[in-house]
């Protein structure tokens, strides 16, 4: 019987190239995004539906499951891939930019899962695959936040697998590196106070860094494979770390204690 993938964050980056990855593979798409009506590349087929999907707005959730089940009859994979990196020095962020950042990265991110748990659940079968990334298992300077939701997301998803496993579902992790995707602008809330002088060095040691970092960036399509192999089930496999850079990462990170790491994020950042 031919599946179904339900994909948050699809109008650009890596949800794009996973709605194109499986649209390809023969797959139903259900392909979710903020702005559906500004959505020129991906096109409407029998196979794909496109449809709004804010995971800042419960309503918007709970129509978008709906219309993809009554369009294809069941729903077999969920990608929370919906999210974005808010970087900077902890002190300039307002109240407001912080709720956002954890309110999309991780409460999007639940609201979503639980909108389509009892789907799963009445079919007894499952995958909700959650996009993490190295950022889940390491932490680089000015990613308090970015940093903090996705330590939760591995929290949240290792602990959800015991739970779907009691009716034959499965939670799967995608940790990636460093993606050739817009991240590092339309997916990046940077920010930065100058009157807050004695932050400056290591602001500007950084962003003097970013670049390199994204030197050999994998491509969108290389770490939709992975999700593709993590969508297909066949295994209990529940972290797949995807990109060469982020293997090297999260080995080192393995192998190191406290000390011995955060010197080398220090010598890698010059501070």
């Amino acid at each position: 019987m031919q599946k179904t993938i339900l994909i948050t964050g699809a109008s650009a980056g890596l949800g794009k190239a996973t709605a194109k990855l499986f649209q390809s593979k023969g797959w139903n798409v259900v392909a979710t995004m903020r702005n559906p009506e500004n959505e020129t590349e991906l096109k409407t087929s029998e196979k794909v539906l496109i449809t709004k999907l804010d995971v800042l707005d419960l309503e918007s959730i709970t129509r978008a499951v709906n219309q993809g089940i009554r369009k294809f009859g069941k729903i077999d994979v969920l990608v929370n891939n919906a999210g974005y990196g808010a970087y900077g020095t902890l002190e300039s962020f307002s109240r407001e930019r912080i709720i956002r950042q954890f309110n999309t990265n991780v409460i999007g991110l639940l609201d979503v899962t639980k909108a389509l748990l009892p789907h799963f659940r009445q079919n007894r079968s499952g995958v909700i695959i959650n996009i993490s990334s190295i950022g889940g298992k390491l932490a680089f300077p000015l990613g308090s936040l970015y940093h903090g939701t996705k330590f939760a997301v591995e929290g949240i998803s290792e602990a959800l697998n015991y739970e779907v496993e009691q009716f034959g579902g499965k939670v799967k992790i995608i940790e990636p590196g460093a993606i050739a995707t817009d991240f590092t602008s339309r997916s990046l809330d940077f920010s930065n106070d100058e009157a807050l002088v004695e932050y400056q060095p290591i602001v500007d040691k950084v962003l003097a860094a970013l670049p390199a970092l994204y030197q050999n960036a994998a491509s969108g399509t290389s770490i939709a494979n992975v999700i593709y192999e993590a969508a297909k089930g066949n295994t209990d496999q529940l972290r797949y770390t995807a990109g060469e850079d982020a293997k090297m990462f999260i080995a080192n990170r393995k192998q190191s204690d406290d000390e011995t790491f955060f010197g080398g994020v220090k010598a890698q950042f010059r501070l």
